[in-house]
Parts: C-alpha cells; sequence; structure tokens
C-alpha cells in the first residue's frame, strides 16, 4: 500500500538536539517531523532521521536550477495573458506593444514571465493553433528584442505552440494538462532540453469543473503527478527540468483548493520543485467576498505566503510588485534574509 510522506514545515530553528533538514532545498523552510499517510489509515509521526536515505533526498535535496535560477529561496513567475477572455486580466493587452510595455513592468519585481494566448479558465473554449502562436511568438519575439533578458516561461498545452515560442525566445514550458492534451508536447520540450512545469488537472477547461470528484483530492492529486512525471521521463525528458503543480481551481471545488493548500507539503515527496498558482482565483473571492478578480490582491498574497512558509519554491502570480514586496517583509522578518 502506497504511503506519502508529509513534511511538517518550520522557520529556520538551530535546536542542536534535533536534525533540522531544509525543505526542498530551501533555505527559508525546514523540518524534522514528518506525517506519513496512508489511505484510509491513521497517519503516523516519524523522525526525518528516521527515513531512508531516498527518502530524505526527495524531501530535501537542493533543486535543480530552473533557467538558471536557484531555488534555494522563492522565485516569482508573473502572468502576461495576451488573450482576450483570461478570468482577471484578459482583453488588457490589445497590442504587442501593450505587452512589451507590460512584461517591462513585471520584470522589475519576477524572476519568470509566464505568457499564455488561450485562457483556461473554468467554461473556456479552445483557441486555435494558429491563433494562439499568433498572439504569442510576436510577443515573446518583441520582449527580447526590447532587451528584457527574464526567463520566459510559455504557458500552453499544445506542442506547436511551444515550439514557435521557445524558438522565438522563451525559456520553459508550462503545460496545465501535463501532456494529456497534446502528448507531442512532451517530444517538443526534450528535443529543446527545456524545463516545463506539469500541473494536475481534469478534463479540459470547458469540462473540469463537472468533474471534479477525487476519492481524496491530495492523495489523487500527487498520483495523477507522479504518473505524469513519468511519462515525461519515457519521453525523454530530463528529471531535473521538471516542476509540479497542483492546479489549484483546475477541476476543483472550494474545499478541494483549501485541502490541497493545506496539505502543500506532501508535493516535496515527488522530489522535485513546487509551483503554486492560486492568484486572484476563484476561491479567494469566495471566501473573502471579493467578487472582482482584480480586487483579489491581498487574499492572493495571503495564499501565497501560506505556500512560502510550506517550502513552494515558485509563486505564479497576476500582482508582481506586491509578491515582491510581502515576500521581502516574510523573509526579513522570520530571519531567512542575510541582510537583517
Amino acid at each position: 500500500m502506497t504511503s506519502y510522506l508529509r513534511p511538517i514545515a518550520e522557520p529556520p530553528r538551530t535546536d542542536t538536539r534535533r536534525v533540522w533538514l531544509g525543505l526542498g532545498g530551501s533555505a527559508h523552510i525546514q523540518c524534522d517531523m514528518i506525517d506519513q499517510l496512508t489511505r484510509g489509515q491513521r497517519h503516523v509521526e516519524l523522525l526525518i532521521d528516521d527515513l531512508t536515505e531516498a527518502a530524505r533526498a526527495r524531501l530535501t535535496a537542493r533543486r535543480a536550477m530552473l533557467c538558471g535560477l536557484t531555488l534555494d529561496r522563492p522565485r516569482i513567475m508573473g502572468i502576461l495573458n495576451v488573450t482576450p477572455d483570461s478570468f482577471s486580466d484578459g482583453g488588457t493587452l490589445a497590442t504587442v506593444a501593450d505587452a512589451v510595455a507590460r512584461a517591462k513592468v513585471i520584470a522589475r519585481d519576477a524572476d519568470i514571465l509566464d505568457i499564455g494566448g488561450e485562457s483556461t479558465r473554468p467554461g473556456a473554449a479552445e483557441v486555435p493553433v494558429s491563433e494562439e502562436i499568433n498572439r504569442t511568438a510576436p510577443v515573446i519575439r518583441a520582449i527580447r528584442d526590447a532587451g528584457i533578458t527574464t526567463p520566459i516561461s510559455i504557458d500552453t498545452r499544445k506542442a506547436a505552440v511551444a515550439d514557435a515560442a521557445l524558438a522565438a525566445g522563451a525559456d520553459m514550458v508550462n503545460d496545465v494538462s501535463a501532456f494529456r492534451f497534446d502528448p507531442d508536447l512532451a517530444d517538443v520540450v526534450a528535443s529543446n532540453g527545456v524545463s516545463v512545469c506539469l500541473m494536475h488537472s481534469v478534463g479540459t477547461p470547458d469540462t473540469m469543473q463537472a468533474q471534479a470528484q477525487y476519492d481524496d483530492v491530495v492523495f489523487d492529486v500527487f498520483d495523477h503527478l507522479a504518473e505524469r512525471i513519468a511519462f515525461a521521463v519515457q519521453a525523454g525528458i530530463d528529471r531535473q527540468k521538471i516542476i509540479t503543480d497542483p492546479g489549484i481551481g483546475f477541476g476543483k471545488t472550494l474545499q478541494h483548493n483549501v485541502t490541497l493548500l493545506r496539505n502543500l507539503t506532501v508535493y516535496h515527496d515527488l522530489g522535485l520543485p513546487i509551483l503554486l498558482g492560486a492568484s486572484r482565483k476563484r476561491f479567494i473571492g469566495t471566501i473573502s467576498g471579493v467578487e472582482q478578480a482584480a480586487e483579489r490582491v491581498a487574499g492572493s498574497l495571503a495564499v501565497a505566503l501560506h505556500g512560502v512558509t510550506q517550502g513552494v519554491q515558485v509563486l505564479r502570480v497576476h500582482d508582481t510588485a506586491e509578491t515582491r514586496q510581502a515576500l521581502s517583509l516574510h523573509l526579513a522578518v522570520n530571519g531567512t534574509d542575510s541582510d537583517y
């Protein structure tokens, strides 16, 4: 029977009587206690030094660099949607020049730019490949021509779109379907030797909320990600170039989202970096009573900082300046910023 290891994350400690190891290779989060979880059974508490060497490594080993960035501290991925219908910022960037101007602003605070040309909000319809390429590739090329060197992620489910984006200057792929939608995308990632984010989702954007049913959402998401990681490796992708995303809001109810957030540390047991993308999503508005997505900044920051306390390595956000400010203060007051 499969067991899952859920580290109990804590700020750095100097208690020399116990073994404290960085969680997911991070300097700002450590752990020494582990919950061993099994479906349908009570959890078992373990000390981290009770684990096998392989298990300890999955939880605590330094993660590989992402687009030249170390992941020993949280990184910010700024969202740049060049779509007319994204749930929060659709239609705000009507031209390539608008997109480049926005990219310059985001790049002040973001470590990575995530550019998408197809909305994957609940209920969204598929965009033709040619249209998605025309939305994204010229923007990526123009960003590079403008001298912006910030790593770029192409947010797409489609091999041809990713191929065009990488040729235009993108550095990684962010696939919300984890190669379910277009298995050929795995070959594009492998042949280009780039990093990829594999996210958990069910169905397609227009059907996923009707399929939000799980035996246990935490374990089911874990098993799905493990299976997609295996698929990617079988396709020739270097395992060290994979990051994972539990897919907040993608085929999840409000309670599913909250449960996943409460159990984020279990995904360190995959042995890979974790990306958290919860910015401005509907569950934040439902819990806080804020209807307009663009007004959910405070709630988004709360969720982002929660992710940081659970050892998440990448925060995918709309509000990059606000997130950078909050993250800087969080690290400083918790004693993990060496300047303070």
